[in-house]
Formats: C-alpha cells, structure tokens, sequence
C-alpha cells in the first residue's frame, strides 16, 4: 500500500504532518484518531514508515460483486481486521482482542474512539471501550492523532475527489500505567478515554460534541425524515388548497353564467313584452 497507493497519494495531495517524532520507530502503541473521512485510513498510514493496522466493518470484507471484491482484497492485502459490528458486546469483544493482538505483536494499532465518521465535521464523544480496554489491557502509549480537512476532499455523494492539501497532527504519547488492572472500571474507561479525546480536540481544533456520532447520525437522519414528511405535508395542503380554490372558482363561474343566462332571459322576455 505504501509503495502502489501511499506514494501516489503523498505526491498528488501532499498531506503535511506535525509530531511525526511522536511515532515510536519501534514497538507497540495505539494511534487514536478523530475520522472525518474514509480517506482517513488512507493518508496516515502513507505518511508513516511504519504498519498501521486498523479494525474495519465487516461489510467491507463481504460486500458482494466486481468492487465489493475489490474493497475486500485492498483491506486484507492492508493487513485490515475484520469487525461485525452487528453483534453487540460479542462485536465489541472481538475488537478489543483483534486490538490486544496487534499490540502484541509490538505494531501500530490505529482506532478512532468515535467509532464512525463524523456528520458534520465536528467531534464527538469517544466511546469507552475498545480504545481505553486495549490500552490498560496492554499498558501500550496511546499517542492522539488529528485529521484536518480530510472531510473536504471528498464530501459525502462525491465520486471525485478534491485535490488539496489535508492534514496530520500527532501528539505526545499518553501514559495510562496509572490505571493498570481497572481495565474493568467503568469510570476509568471513561476517564482515560475523554483524556483521549481532549487531546484530540486540542489537536484538531474541532468544535466538542458531548454526545456520541452515532447518536448525531440518527437525529440528523430524524430531522432530514421529518422535514421530508413534513415537505410532503406542505404539498398536500397546497395542493388541496389548489383544488378547493379551483372548485370554488368553477362554482362562482357557474354561478355567474347561471345569472348571465337569466338575465339573457328577462331582457328578451321584455323586448318580447313591448
């Protein structure tokens, strides 16, 4: 990836990257990042020497047809897991353990603790497990990582995408050996993962969010309904009112006739009488 796809993107969109002396040039660490994009997973792991291994929805893994297989062999020749995202805990579970193997192995493990792109370019608050459970689980350095403007080169609905610059942040490595053996404490989930995503925020210069993506995603995908029923509904009305107003004027133009016709009958009535 680094060579056919990371080397033409470096040269087509020449990303630029702060603290890149913040990445060990050896051993296990976790890269916590905000997601803006799906280019996201692209641009950090091409400005890097080093692996960067991501867990992804499964969906890209089993999508069926010419590009659904395409996108499957990309994420698995990127050394990609594999994640149901659809089986609660069990999904969970099976993250964190896919995360604790990676770190094992003294790589790179790379997860955005919002866990989905945000809707609005915004960032929201991280969820406390996989990140948080894997870090005090293997006492690794969580190192916070900031996308900029990865959102902008290709919006949600563009098949194109933007020629411009986007950018990369990283932070100092975080140390969390203060919690060791409260990988369990709900509290201290939350505690290390909003430390998390504090720095981020400082990083990224993104306006908080205190409320989770995924919560965000179905209140916008809500209003949208709502204002479509209610579009809907200012339709009907007005067709309605269309209707009534053309009804009321076919009734007043038959009333006007009938009185026309009457008094067409009275003056001939007259000259008929004189």
């Amino acid at each position: 990836m680094k060579f056919s796809i990371g080397g033409p993107l470096k040269l087509a969109f020449r990303p630029w990257v702060e603290g890149l002396e913040n990445i060990p040039a050896e051993g296990p660490a976790i890269l916590a990042s905000n997601h803006l994009s799906f280019s996201d997973s692209f641009f950090l792991p091409a400005v890097l020497d080093r692996k960067v291994t991501f867990i992804a929805k499964a969906e890209y893994f089993t999508t069926p047809g010419v590009k659904g297989r395409m996108t499957a062999a990309f994420f698995k020749g990127v050394g990609q897991l594999p994640v149901d995202r659809s089986g609660g805990r069990g999904a969970g579970e099976a993250a964190i353990k896919s995360g604790v193997d990676v770190i094992e192995r003294g790589e790179l493990f790379g997860i955005y603790p919002e866990g989905t792109r945000s809707p609005d370019g915004r960032l929201y608050r991280g969820k406390p497990g996989g990140l948080a459970r894997v870090a005090l689980a293997t006492g690794a350095p969580v190192i916070p990582v900031a996308m900029i403007d990865t959102e902008k080169i290709q919006p949600p609905g563009k098949v194109m995408p933007k020629l411009m610059r986007p950018g990369i942040r990283i932070g100092r490595p975080l140390d969390f050996s203060r919690y060791n053996g409260m990988e369990h404490d709900r509290f201290v989930l939350r505690a290390v993962t909003d430390e998390v995503m504090y720095e981020i925020m400082k990083l990224s210069g993104q306006e908080y969010v205190d409320i989770y993506a995924t919560a965000a995603k179905r209140q916008i995908a809500d209003e949208a309904k709502a204002q479509k029923q209610a579009l809907k509904e200012a339709q009907k009305e007005a067709e309605q009112a269309e209707k009534e107003a053309e009804k009321q004027a076919q009734k007043e133009a038959q009333k006007e006739a009938e009185q026309a016709e009457q008094q067409t009958e009275k003056d001939e009535k007259e000259r008929s009488d004189s």
